[in-house]
């Protein structure tokens, strides 16, 4: 693919859209264009600078993903902008071009669909605590970043802004209903046990991530984007050792950034440092080409 511009913000007139942390998604109608941006956001703060090529990896990533995932479950994907733009969309090549997808509209379940395969972030420590995982008993003696018996999974509800807010199951079923929940449970953890065996072939582990779906008249959809840093928790599985912190291909050295000049996690985000856009950059490109086995740039 070409060199693709550093791009914040979308602006094409006389289309409605919606902007969330990093995506501008515009309604065409029975269809949506999702624009994945190179915003970056950390402790839900969107940073004043971007990290080049994030919006790329994290479309190409996705794409990979859906495809992957064609006979196991419907989504939501038209089809990639890459050179053949939306009709009314040609003058805006420049903006959409390989960080754009043409998809489905569907009706969004309000619920993360989160899957966790190992012990670490958030569910450590309350694991620490109360010797639980979003209210999931689990066996006693479980290590920091240890691998769980089976994959579980741990719904939260969807926020338009702020943190997304962990509920059980059943807290789940009372809003989205019982069976469309045991139908997103069940499809998420195949998804998850199908992405994290591929994974660990390419020398990568998912710890977690999370999906999200939609509905399409009786069908259940899978939208958004899909098994990316940003939804994400990868590990070298070379470097994984249990009983301690992972090194991550994620937007981990901006937060450690953040939590070194004593952020207070409150907009405006600051402007990122060179060398924190840049190693940022590198984690999320290296992250594409183990799983894919292909070079984005």
């Amino acid at each position: 693919m070409a060199e693709t511009p550093l791009i914040l913000e979308t602006t094409i007139p006389n289309v409605p859209v919606r902007r969330g942390k990093v995506r501008d998604i515009y309604d065409l109608g029975d269809e949506l264009l999702l624009v994945a941006t190179d915003r970056i956001s950390a402790f839900d703060v969107v940073m004043a600078n971007g990290i080049p090529h994030k919006g790329a990896v994290l479309t190409a990533m996705s794409c990979f993903w859906f495809d992957r995932f064609a006979d196991l479950t419907d989504h939501h994907l038209i089809e990639p902008i890459h050179n053949r733009m939306p009709k009314g969309f040609e003058a805006y090549a420049d903006q959409l071009r390989d960080r754009s997808l043409r998809v489905k509209k569907t009706e969004v379940v309000p619920i993360e669909a989160v899957v966790r395969g190992y012990l670490a972030g958030s569910g450590w420590k309350e694991y620490q605590a109360d010797g639980t995982v979003c209210g999931i008993r689990l066996p006693k003696g479980l290590r920091q970043s240890e691998q769980l018996p089976e994959p579980i999974f741990t719904p939260a509800t969807k926020a338009e802004t702020g943190h997304d807010e962990n509920v059980s199951f059943d807290e789940a079923c009372r809003v989205a209903g019982r069976e469309l929940m045991t139908a997103i449970r069940d499809r998420s953890i195949a998804l998850y046990q199908h992405a994290a065996e591929y994974a660990r072939k390419r020398g990568l582990i998912i710890a977690d991530t999370k999906f999200e779906w939609g509905r399409l008249g009786d069908d259940l959809i899978l939208i958004d984007e899909v098994l990316t840093p940003d939804s994400s928790r990868f590990w070298p599985a070379d470097d994984y050792k249990v009983g301690r912190d992972q090194v991550a291909f994620d937007k981990q050295f901006v937060r450690n950034y953040l939590e070194s000049i004593g952020f207070n996690k409150q907009p405006p985000g600051p402007v990122l440092p060179d060398d924190v856009v840049a190693k940022t950059t590198e984690k999320y490109l290296d992250a594409y080409e183990r799983l894919t086995g292909r070079s984005l740039l």
